[in-house]
């Protein structure tokens, strides 16, 4: 086997400053982290409420690992089932409000086994432009044909329905977009799905936790937990564990167990991760504090970076690109925080389009507002010198 072409492509990567290497946390995820062993303050991390180190969540491991050992051993269909994942998944339909829900092993694995499993051959699947990548490969190993709308542009997905007329098909879409942290149009995408006989399929993996009254996600955001058919989440960002789902109608829940290749061909989510996302909900659904703080946060930080002249877009969730455009000048601000003490990734292509590279800064509910007026100072110092503003 001839390994030049490999040569090569990584080559170019690193060229055109797209290279990409770990930065290993040597703590647990906290606002402030161990990185080569310095103290930093973590502003790209999905743990949103904070929950990752939490007392409460850390006892619902242990309790777990005491009971029912470390691995499930299987896959679900064979011996991989434990009450803990009925529990698990009971939890999750009551508080998404459907009949019904599955756990898959990662958020990709629920994207990428739905999508395949539900639209067939014949069907036609609208997909917003700027849809997860899970999305999009769900959408290729399903045989459908795909098109594409406009990000969250209503109208141009009914011009593309009124285009292709299909028979059958899905209308789908993140909930909060994971890179731009704007919104979906939930409401006008229901409504044009529906008026065509189309499925809606959304994925709050961004959204659960973050928003809704009990971080129910856009559905409950909007009010419109009837009106999406499929409701896809993950158990890895707000609540702190691993692992994704898919919520809906007992049908659908049926039918994924035999149909979906990336949930019936994996080992199944172990015991203790079951566990802690169950602990994660209940602590959620009850106390709203950290979701207010966490938005509270957002909506600072945000406005902060605007007024000093930073390309960020308006919003309310904790997600906040900082548009840079070249890349390696954004990997060259990245180097310079992180020499600040600030971990905030830079996302250059093929993650996102090319002269659009970002500081992808991503929001905890535990961050205080020293950390942030910290953070923003050294951010709008940087991006002075750096000539961004």
């Amino acid at each position: 086997m001839s390994w030049q072409r490999i040569e090569e492509e990584l080559r170019s990567i690193q060229e055109r400053g797209l290279l990409r290497e770990f930065r290993y946390l040597e703590s647990a995820q906290m606002p402030r982290v161990k990185i080569r062993g310095k103290d930093v303050l973590l502003l790209s991390s999905n743990n949103y409420l904070g929950l990752c180190n939490d007392e409460r969540l850390k006892v619902a491991a242990k309790e777990a690992i005491d009971r029912y050992g470390v691995g499930s051993g299987g896959s679900r269909l064979a011996t991989g089932s434990y009450d803990l994942h009925r529990r698990l998944e009971q939890a999750i339909a009551d508080f998404k409000r459907t009949e019904a829900a599955m756990v898959f092993n990662t958020g990709y694995m629920a994207n990428v086994g739905v999508v395949s499993a539900v639209a067939g051959r014949d069907w036609t699947i609208f997909s917003d432009s700027l849809n997860h990548a899970s999305i999009i490969d769900g959408c290729h190993l399903s045989g459908a044909k795909t098109v594409v709308y406009r990000h969250a542009d209503p109208e141009d997905l009914e011009k593309k329905i009124l285009e292709n007329r299909p028979a059958q098909g899905l209308v789908v879409t993140d909930g909060v977009f994971s890179m731009d942290g704007d919104i979906a149009p939930v409401p006008e995408l229901a409504e044009i799905a529906h008026r065509f006989g189309l499925l809606l399929m959304v994925d709050d993996a961004h959204a659960t936790g973050v928003l809704g009254k009990q971080g129910g996600g856009t559905s409950e955001y909007f009010g419109l937990q009837d009106a999406v058919d499929i409701q896809m989440g993950t158990l890895s960002k707000s609540l702190a564990g691993e692992g994704g789902f898919v919520a809906g109608r007992k049908l659908l829940i049926d039918y994924l167990k035999n149909r979906a290749r990336s949930f019936i061909f994996s080992t199944a989510l172990s015991p203790q991760m079951a566990a802690v996302s169950l602990r994660a909900i209940e602590i959620m659904r009850q106390d709203a504090s950290a979701r207010e703080t966490l938005l509270e946060n957002a909506g600072w930080f945000r406005q902060a970076l605007r007024q000093a002249g930073f390309q960020v877009s308006e919003g309310i969730t904790p997600i906040i690109p900082v548009i840079i455009g070249d890349a390696l000048k954004t990997l060259q601000f990245s180097l310079k925080l992180l020499e600040e003490g600030i971990q905030i990734s830079a996302v250059r292509p093929p993650v996102v389009a090319v002269g659009t590279s970002r500081l992808r800064i991503t929001l905890m509910a535990t961050h205080t507002r020293n950390d942030l007026s910290f953070a923003f100072e050294k951010i709008k110092s940087i991006g002075g010198s750096l000539g961004v503003i």
